[in-house]
């Protein structure tokens, strides 16, 4: 398996996998639906429990400020490349326990719940699962004062391309579909360059 082979066929979230954020502080940033996650680790590794598994290796209920409590889950995620198995890939997720609200505190029955899905994303997001929406608005801020969304692929990078994949309609058409795209132009700079570079080195019809 070359080095960024994970990484380029997960890369890419398709629009209806992502959803705004509205209301908070993290309004108007980017998400990630969780399902999605789920359906991209099977897709590539196999059903969980065969191709992947996560293993719990830590809850706790932590304090917050003003009254407030996090639930936190640590997990390690293992991904299964041929017959072997990986080393654990680590996740931190966390999700409140009691919340101030505007009516008071609210306590969440389902908050180790949403810790353990957070945790997933966390693992996932070290594979390069949705890179590309990390890069630009995620609801992870960054110490950066860079919030644009990823630089959108050159003409050139289009060109590219599309003769790359000029006798390959039919695997131009399985790559926009799955990731739901109109066409190359709606990729960004880096990942049309990554899949330009991935090209360069194998004929574009060979699996």
């Amino acid at each position: 398996m070359e080095k960024m082979e994970i990484y380029n066929k997960i890369r890419v979230v398709p629009k209806e996998a992502q959803k705004k954020i509205t209301g908070g502080r993290l309004n108007g940033m980017t998400d990630i639906r969780p399902q999605w996650r789920i359906e991209m680790l099977t897709e590539l590794f196999g059903p969980v429990g065969y191709g992947w598994y996560t293993e719990i290796t830590n809850k706790e209920i932590v304090e917050g400020a003003n009254g407030e409590k996090i639930a936190v889950v640590d997990i390690n995620l293992y991904i299964k490349n041929g017959d072997e198995w990986s080393k654990p890939i680590t996740g931190t997720g966390g999700s409140s326990f009691i919340a101030k609200e505007s009516k008071g505190l609210y306590t969440s029955d389902e908050c180790f719940k949403m810790a353990y899905t957070d945790a997933i994303s966390v693992a996932c997001k070290a594979l390069g699962m949705g890179a590309d929406v990390y890069w630009g608005d995620s609801k992870y801020p960054t110490t950066t004062t860079k919030t644009d969304k990823p630089e959108p692929a050159s003409k050139a990078q289009v060109d590219m391309l599309e003769k790359i994949y000029a006798d390959h309609q039919d695997k131009k058409k399985e790559f926009l579909d799955k990731y739901k795209l109109n066409s190359f132009a709606d990729l960004t700079k880096k990942t049309a360059s990554d899949l330009i570079k991935a090209h360069t080195k194998k004929n574009v019809g060979d699996k």
